[in-house]
Parts: C-alpha cells; sequence; structure tokens
C-alpha cells in the first residue's frame, strides 16, 4: 500500500474510533460528495431539495477526519458544540456562500471575495463590494478555517459564526442588513425548507444563517501537498541514515522499516518535490526562521504580529491593538497559512507584496523597523539562490482543494 493510502487509513481509523464513540460516520474532509452540490442541472427544484433532506445520512452529525498532511493537526479542529457538521448543513453553506442575494443590490456573494478560482482569497489588492467600493485589507483566505476560531486579520470574530454574519451588513461589502437578508432568504421557498429541516424550531435566522456558511467553510480544507509527501520520508532517512547505507542488510534485520522506507519513497516520488524546493524546506525550518510563526499542521500559530507592513504611513492600519487597546498589539496581524500560498497572491494585509519573491524580500531584510515590530523579525542576509529555494518550498506546499460547485442555487 502507498504511504499516502496508509497514512489516511491511520486517521480515517482514528476518526471512525471517534465517530464510533460519539455515535456518529466519519468522514475525510474534501471528498467532493460533501461540497460538491445536490446531483442534478440547473437551479435547484423543489423536489430535489426535499429528496435531498429526506434522505437521513444528509441529516446525521459528522465525526469529521482531516486530509494527509493536514491530519497532524487534527487536535486543532474547531467545531462549535451547537453546529454540528451534516452533509445537509454543509450544502445549505454551500448555497449560500454563492447567492448574491445575500447583498443589497444582488450583486455580491461570499465568493466574490473569497472565490475558489483564486483559492478562496481574491487576487486583488483589497476585497470589492457591493458598487465597486474598496475595503483596506486584502481578502483573507477561507479554506482550512476548521482549525481556528478567531477569524479577519485583526481577530474581531470570535468565531467563524460570526465572521460569516459580518460580511452581510458591511456597507462597503454587501452592503444589507441582516433583516433584510433574512427577509429574502424567507421568501425563497426552497432555502425556507432547507432551513426548516436543518434548524428545526429556528428556522431563517441571521445566526443559521452564519452557522450553515461557517459549516461549508469548515468543509473546505487543503488535500496533500508534494511537501507533505517528502516530510516523512525526509525524516525516516533523517532517521536511519546508517541502516539505509547497506539495503541488503537493512531488509535482513529490519523487514518492517525496510518496507515502510520503500512505502514512503514511492509515494514522494510519485508527488515529486523538486532539488530547490527541498533546500527551501530546510531554510524554511532553519535559517529563515520561518516557523517562528508559520508552524503547525496548517503553517499559521494564529497569532498576530508587527512586521512592518505598512507602519511607514501617516497613518498605519494598527491591526490587532484596534480590538485589543494594547499597546504591543499595533500594527499586529494574523499569521497568514502558507498552504497554497501561491495561488493567494498578493500578499499582506494590505495586499502590497504582489509576488512570492517580494515576500522573501521583505523578510529578508527584517521587515520595516518601528516601535513594535516583532522581535521575531531579523535580518537574514539570505543569496540569491536561498531566496529562489524559499519560494519553490512554499510552492510546494500546494494541495488540492475540494471539487464545489458554484451554481445550483434554489430558485
Amino acid at each position: 500500500m502507498k504511504y499516502a493510502a496508509w497514512l489516511l487509513v491511520v486517521f480515517a481509523s482514528v476518526g471512525a474510533l471517534n465517530a464510533q464513540q460519539k455515535g456518529r460516520p466519519a468522514v475525510v474532509l474534501g471528498t467532493p460528495a460533501l461540497t460538491n452540490g445536490i446531483p442534478g442541472k440547473g437551479d435547484l427544484t423543489i423536489d430535489e431539495i426535499k429528496t435531498w433532506l429526506d434522505k437521513k445520512p444528509n441529516n446525521r452529525p459528522l465525526e469529521v477526519v482531516l486530509p494527509v498532511g493536514l491530519a497532524l493537526g487534527a487536535n486543532n479542529i474547531s467545531i462549535p458544540a451547537d453546529n454540528p457538521m451534516t452533509r445537509a448543513k454543509i450544502e445549505l453553506g454551500r448555497q449560500l456562500f454563492f447567492d448574491t442575494r445575500l447583498s443589497s443590490d444582488n450583486t455580491i456573494s461570499c465568493a466574490s471575495c473569497h472565490h475558489p478560482e483564486d483559492g478562496y482569497g481574491r487576487n486583488t489588492t483589497f476585497g470589492v463590494g457591493v458598487g465597486g467600493q474598496k475595503g483596506g485589507r486584502n481578502s483573507p483566505v477561507a479554506f482550512n478555517r476548521i482549525l481556528s476560531s478567531i477569524q479577519f486579520w485583526d481577530g474581531r470574530a470570535g468565531t467563524l459564526e460570526d465572521q460569516a454574519k459580518g460580511p452581510i451588513a458591511n456597507p462597503i461589502e454587501m452592503g444589507n442588513t441582516h433583516d433584510a437578508a433574512v427577509k429574502t432568504l424567507k421568501g425563497i421557498e426552497g432555502y425556507r425548507l432547507q432551513f426548516e429541516s436543518i434548524f428545526p424550531g429556528k428556522g431563517i435566522t441571521i445566526d443559521t444563517v452564519a452557522q450553515a456558511i461557517a459549516t461549508f467553510e469548515r468543509a473546505l480544507v487543503t488535500g496533500a501537498s508534494p511537501a507533505d509527501y517528502y516530510e516523512p520520508y525526509a525524516n525516516f532517512v533523517k532517521n536511519f541514515r546508517d541502516e539505509l547505507k547497506d539495503l541488503d542488510a537493512f531488509k535482513k534485520d529490519d523487514l518492517e522499516s525496510y518496507n515502510q522506507y520503500w512505502s514512503l519513497k514511492r509515494a514522494s516520488d510519485a508527488h515529486p518535490i523538486t532539488a530547490s524546493a527541498i533546500r527551501g524546506r530546510d531554510l524554511f525550518f532553519g535559517k529563515a526562521n520561518c516557523t517562528a510563526c508559520h508552524a503547525g499542521a496548517n503553517f499559521t500559530d494564529e497569532k498576530y504580529h508587527n512586521i512592518g507592513i505598512g507602519m511607514d504611513k501617516p497613518k498605519p492600519d494598527l491591526g490587532r491593538y484596534d480590538q485589543t487597546k494594547i499597546e504591543k498589539d499595533k500594527g499586529a496581524f494574523k499569521t497568514p497559512t502558507v498552504r497554497n500560498i501561491s495561488q493567494t497572491g498578493p500578499y499582506m494585509h494590505d495586499g502590497s507584496l504582489k509576488t512570492l519573491e517580494e515576500v522573501v524580500e521583505w523578510y529578508d531584510k527584517g521587515g520595516h523597523p518601528n516601535p513594535y515590530l516583532s522581535d521575531k523579525m531579523k535580518k537574514l542576509n539570505l543569496t540569491a539562490q536561498e531566496k529562489e529555494d524559499l519560494v519553490s518550498y512554499m510552492k510546494a506546499l500546494q494541495g488540492e482543494l475540494p471539487k464545489v460547485r458554484t451554481d445550483r442555487l434554489p430558485k
């Protein structure tokens, strides 16, 4: 069995055991059936929605398992007890995520700033809302949010549910009111049926709307990348360096480890990583000190740091400080994930860096000096080759995102 398949089985088995203990079915996130919509073509019909809701498995709470690579962060999964994930709720959230009718002029949806074509971010400097209005910050990515509780660049939303409500009523995003958005949804029979079934006794409220959207976003996770396949192979080689000098003796003395070596090697070879990316990996975890902030399975510490971006402006964006009023938080912003980062430019909270090469240059010079600069920011003195290698490694963190239908909405 290839290592990727073997590792998936291991994590699925752990998830299945947890599910058995909780009385819930286990499912690996990233499975297209979770996010690809109710089968069919065109607008969702009432009969299709009723048939979907009548299937009991669609309404059972799921015990979710993360894909290979990301699964190492399973202990950080954040799902509120009052908002368990179900297939029906994920599907309802998918519909709402792509529905422009949540906005005041029927032009903007969640996907307008977090679109699958742009890695669930947007390739614009700032988010663009109703009437072409621009916000003051770059659109953060909407994937791997299941590993995070506090949301937004400045952490102003305590949960993913709180985050989902914000853009609807923001005058320069969807430009609507919560009451008006709820009224619109109540006028659509397909939505009424789903909310009454999924949220019995509650129906359509701004809170249940947010719960559905948040549930869909939790289903958006990155799959295994070439770097994920290489990592266990590299660690094995490091730990068995002496034994691997003589493969025949290794096979004779420790057949199990010998077989594991070939499984790991075949899996990595099937998802090749470049020599430049391998050198970049050593820099990322070593000299470049990227893991001071970009740590863990999702390559982010979920904390806030001032790295000097925008601090040379007359009135800089103070970020986290506006929420906490703590002096040291001035100019601090949440660490973004590095997973799939090659898809999600431009970079930083203000979209000021357009390429990964520019990002590396910023860190190499130690950021922009200011009284609140993070003590993790140091001049790196990287060579031209080392900068190129770091970019190569970040590109090797590209994993497949789940297939998602952007159409198939209720009439």
